[in-house]
């Protein structure tokens, strides 16, 4: 029977977040994926400008496109009359060059016809049958777009290590590309442990439970930019736990949950040792506090806790910002809000405390039951912080939410 063995070293919490960004290596593979596909996905190469956009000079407003200078002086008593040769609709273009005492209706984002400075609002026109009648001057370049007003030909309009949000595909659409050459996604293993983990789906037996942290873990994966492979639950025994590093070392990132923790049955780690090197085992932190992260030929390897909650949480905590930086994805910019603690809290000794809360009519209410409950995280809105060396927070006492997506 192995023997059961302490945690030799815990590690705070930023100590460990230091270590982890110590140890991630962005992506480096490339692809070409559609625009359509494009969507938060990073930049791996820069976009210069092959056209200018608007490509020509085209008309800001509905209304008539005008030599300026005729309509100088112009007014509602006493307007200033041209002949109407054409009209232009949005997508038509005209050859006609507007000569003196003539104006050509155009409709917004239609190209502005040749010998034409101006664009006068409908608004201040009266048609009748082939005349217009201006009732307001306009100057030069008034209403009208001018041509890479918005990017001009031979332009870098994005750069390398620019994710792509919706505006920044508009610009590629903008420019006519159907593709962008992006980093790939990592692809990170999850591998749940222990006899007693049954697959959604199949009958329980006596003692088994339901793989409730390889769906967590893979939402969690998925919403900061890169894709899980989801893998068979596998038995904490040495030589089960050898293979299966073997096997899964090829991807970018293997995510343990279970089998980290001091009991007998605490083999990952020792494993984990023979193939590579562990960084920290153990945080001071409440829930979450056996989890290890090594590296394994350059691999990020994860050990989270076993139970639900703790799971989660640290993988919000901890296996996240690991993702984003390996995908290449900027921090997740945190959201916060301040309101009064609805009942008494006391903290765990020695270890920082990480609280689920929900809130209610600006009050937080603790919702954490158990490391085991998943409802603890369903039921929460974000989560506070208890320091190290902070014992009992009282009732009405202000804290700041951390909030959840």
């Amino acid at each position: 029977m192995s023997k059961m063995t302490p945690f030799k070293e815990l590690v705070s919490y930023e100590e460990a977040l230091k270590r982890i960004h110590k140890s991630i290596k962005p992506i480096n593979r490339t692809e070409s994926v559609p625009i359509e596909k494009a969507l938060d996905r990073v930049l791996a190469q820069e976009i210069m400008a092959n056209m200018s956009v608007p490509p020509f000079h085209r008309a800001a407003m509905d209304g008539y496109a005008v030599k300026a200078e005729e309509t100088f002086g112009a007014s509602s008593f006493k307007p200033k009359t041209l002949k109407l040769t054409e009209i232009l609709h949005a997508g038509a273009s005209s050859n006609e060059v507007l000569d003196k005492g003539e104006c050509i209706q155009v409709a917004t984002g239609s190209p502005v016809p040749k010998g034409a400075d101006a664009v006068v609002m409908v608004e201040f026109t009266e048609r009748s049958d082939n005349t217009v009648s201006i009732l307001k001057p306009v100057y030069p370049g008034a209403n009208i777009s001018p041509k890479g007003e918005d990017v001009e030909e031979g332009q870098i309009v994005l750069e390398i290590g620019k994710q792509l949000f919706p505006a920044r595909i508009g610009v590629l659409a903008a420019l006519g590309r159907e593709e962008a050459t992006v980093y790939e996604k990592p692809r990170i293993a999850v591998v749940p442990t222990g006899t007693e983990i049954q697959e959604v789906g199949s009958p329980l037996k006596k003692g088994q439970i339901y793989d409730v942290n390889s769906y967590t873990l893979s939402s969690i994966i998925t919403k900061n930019g890169a894709i899980p492979v989801k893998c068979k639950a596998v038995p904490d025994t040495a030589d089960e736990l050898r293979t299966t590093v073997k096997k899964l070392i090829h991807h970018d990132m293997i995510v343990f949950s279970g089998g980290s923790s001091v009991g007998e049955q605490d083999l990952l780690v020792r494993v984990v040792q023979e193939f590579g090197t562990v960084l920290f085992h153990g945080i001071q932190v409440k829930p979450g506090k056996p989890t290890l992260f090594s590296l394994i030929r350059g691999k990020p390897v994860f050990g989270m806790p076993g139970y639900p909650t703790s799971c989660l949480l640290n993988a919000y905590l901890l296996l996240a910002p690991a993702i984003r930086q390996m995908a290449r994805l900027p921090p997740k910019i945190e959201k916060t809000v301040k309101v009064k603690l609805a009942k008494r809290v006391v903290s765990s000794t020695g270890r920082a405390q990480f609280l689920t809360v929900k809130i209610r009519d600006n009050q937080a209410y603790p919702v954490f039951k158990q490391s085991g409950a998943i409802t603890s995280m369903t039921e929460a809105d974000g989560y506070i912080i208890l320091p190290i060396n902070i014992d009992v927070v009282e009732k009405n006492e202000e804290v700041t939410v951390f909030l959840l997506d």
